[in-house]
């Protein structure tokens, strides 16, 4: 890892011997997580470049997380962009969706944002919703809960990243550097830090503050709820629809293959339209 001459960026590095990241030096409540990238150029099959909150260095079996993942692809292909919710652990019932950009990510850099908050996840790019996961009862567990840290990497994928793994990362290519900058960090921080602090000591620090300290975070909480970033609008619910109809992929919700019952966020009764687009194994047609 290399930081900027002016101190507020980083540069991530993948070569043949290994990959890097950076994690926060807090676990954080729900808030507001954003960042400026700027992806490899060139042939990049196989290289995952990633945003994202988690907390599997604590909660190995029960994680939760929220990715951004930017999937590289072979020369004069377009990088994909991932986004993916679990819960508890919830490992086994992925919600991927996978969308292009309708911008080249590797000839500037664009703002990727995570809103995580008690009602919903929301998830931005250049300022635009571009997938929204409303909590509710029937996701129960699977709904993110524990203080996540914010972490950014630059990894091999070559297993699954571009076409389910048909294409490896070619180190020859590299080294590939991914850049961040303009972090934004806008959560109330849980009891003890992501630096070095012993796993299971680290473990019972934030059960415990997952316990007591929401009435620390409340006045957190409500400005975060009252910030623009967590309002849908019915103009922002209307980009929404118009940006997903031009770049989405793939989505878990209309993969019936996979999932014969859709995720209780789904609301594929609404979105019949939109579900005619995709094939039953959730690809778009």
């Amino acid at each position: 890892m290399e930081r900027s001459a002016d101190g507020r960026g980083v540069r991530l590095t993948l070569n043949r011997y290994s990959g890097s990241g950076f994690i926060s030096n807090h676990y954080y409540h729900p808030g507001f997580f954003s960042a400026d990238v700027t992806l490899p150029k060139d042939h990049t099959a196989g290289v995952v470049v990633a945003f994202y909150l988690s907390n599997g260095d604590v909660f190995d079996k029960t994680h939760d997380e929220l990715d951004l993942e930017f999937l590289g692809n072979r020369r004069r292909h377009e990088w994909r962009l991932q986004t993916n919710v679990y819960g508890n652990g919830s490992t086994d019932r992925g919600r991927e969706e996978r969308y292009l950009m309708p911008f080249d990510p590797t000839a500037a850099a664009h703002r990727f944002s995570i809103l995580w908050s008690s009602r919903a996840v929301i998830f931005y790019v250049d300022g635009v919703a571009i997938r929204e996961v409303p909590r509710s009862a029937a996701m129960a567990g699977d709904y993110p809960s524990k203080p996540m840290a914010v972490y950014a990497t630059i990894w091999d994928g070559s297993t699954w990243a571009t076409d389910n793994g048909r294409y490896k990362v070619n180190y020859r290519r590299g080294p590939f550097t991914a850049e961040f900058s303009g972090l934004v960090i806008r959560g109330c921080p849980a009891v003890g830090n992501g630096g070095g602090d012993h796993v299971a000591m680290l473990r019972l620090q934030l059960g415990a503050a997952n316990n007591h300290d929401r009435d620390a975070c409340a006045g957190a909480e409500f400005e975060l709820m009252t910030a623009d970033c967590a309002i849908m609008t019915p103009r922002k619910r209307a980009d929404m629809r118009r940006w997903r109809r031009r770049q989405m992929l793939y989505t878990v919700c209309y993969d019936t293959n996979r999932y014969p019952a859709a995720f209780p966020e789904c609301d594929v009764d609404a979105a019949e339209a939109e579900r005619q687009m995709f094939w039953e194994w959730g690809e778009s047609k």
